[in-house]
């Protein structure tokens, strides 16, 4: 070999190991303090990231037992979102759960996800909760694995008296009481979302469909439900798990019976959250899979016979049981667990 054949060889071969070192770095700047601490992190990858929202989601993984501190590398501060990182898999997976400080609602959970993306080597994820039932099939405690979800938060404010659109519209007028009739406030018109995604051209889409795959390895789990919230108190009947339902995703806290109403004969989804179509996604748009498993806390407008922070906490545990499990029955080819909580 010449000695410019050798040097073409030596480069070539450092070129590629450059390459290896940048697949297995995280997407932090070479300069940023936490850099080295999350390539150590990622080391131990790929991840499952499990995403939550409520202080009572966080609780139902604390208490459940399923999970041990790390004394390596406990957390992570990235940028205002606390991270546990996972020690080594025990059973399901174990891990240290911290709060983090991360407000509610599709736009932070978005962004959330967004970056522990880009940061962590994630290979998947998976989002648990509580909601509100639009579906009176649905009772408190029950446990919805939805296949499709909506964001019905984006809309355009019709003026009054238009035309009606080409797309669904809610019409303020006909819950008018006494009876029916025309209103000031007019209509709104539901709107797509832009959904772009890796490799593909940009796709105008009202539902968003969770992992085919991951959800057939869901709807053959075997999941026993919490019944009773406490020593005193039980459900009347065991909660149950439910699949292939629809769910809405709103930057509303809805506690409208009217409205719930509406969205469950206009669209058929049976819950209604703040955070899953934002979750799901900005997994889909670089094609990570991801699954939701959500909890039913309220009647998202419905009068309640108990305390909404007692059901909260059940439907977060019922929630969480199930999103183990199915965290479980993937694990069967080598994961670890990345939690995480945005308040």
């Amino acid at each position: 070999m010449t000695e410019i054949g050798r040097w073409r060889w030596v480069g070539l071969s450092a070129f590629v190991h450059a390459l290896l070192l940048i697949r297995y770095s995280s997407g932090l700047p070479l300069v940023h303090p936490l850099r080295a601490a999350v390539d150590r992190v990622n080391e131990r990858g790929p991840f499952i990231g499990l995403v939550m929202a409520y202080s009572s989601e966080a609780q139902a993984v604390r208490s459940s037992g399923e999970f041990v501190p790390c004394s390596d590398i406990p957390m992570l501060d990235l940028y205002g979102i606390l991270i546990s990182t996972p020690p080594t898999p025990n059973n399901h997976v174990d891990f240290e759960f911290l709060t983090v400080g991360r407000a509610k609602m599709s736009l932070n959970a978005g962004i959330t996800v967004q970056i522990v993306l880009d940061v962590f080597d994630v290979r998947g994820v998976v989002h648990f909760g509580i909601a509100g039932s639009a579906n009176d099939s649905l009772s408190f405690g029950d446990v919805s694995v939805p296949k499709f979800l909506a964001f019905t938060g984006s809309w355009t404010w019709t003026k009054f008296n238009s035309a009606k659109g080409s797309s669904p519209d809610l019409f303020f007028g006909e819950y008018n009481i006494p009876s029916e009739s025309k209103n000031w406030l007019s209509s709104i018109e539901y709107k797509t979302e832009e959904l772009f995604q890796v490799g593909k051209e940009m796709q105008y889409v009202f539902w968003l469909q969770v992992d085919p795959e991951w959800f057939q390895v869901a709807e053959n789990l075997q999941v026993a439900l919490q019944r009773c919230v406490n020593e005193t108190y039980c459900l009347p009947e065991t909660p149950k798990v439910v699949f292939g339902l629809k769910g809405s995703t709103d930057d509303v806290f809805v506690n409208n019976a009217a409205y719930r109403k509406f969205l469950f004969e206009e669209f058929g989804v049976s819950t209604i959250d703040e955070e899953s179509a934002a979750v799901l996604m900005t997994a889909m748009s670089p094609g990570v899979p991801a699954i939701v498993f959500r909890g039913v806390s309220d009647l998202a407008g419905g009068e309640e016979s108990w305390s909404s922070t007692d059901l909260s906490d059940l439907a977060s545990i019922n929630a969480f049981k199930v999103a183990l499990e199915f965290i479980a029955a993937i694990g069967k080819e080598k994961h670890q667990l990345m939690p995480k909580e945005m308040i």
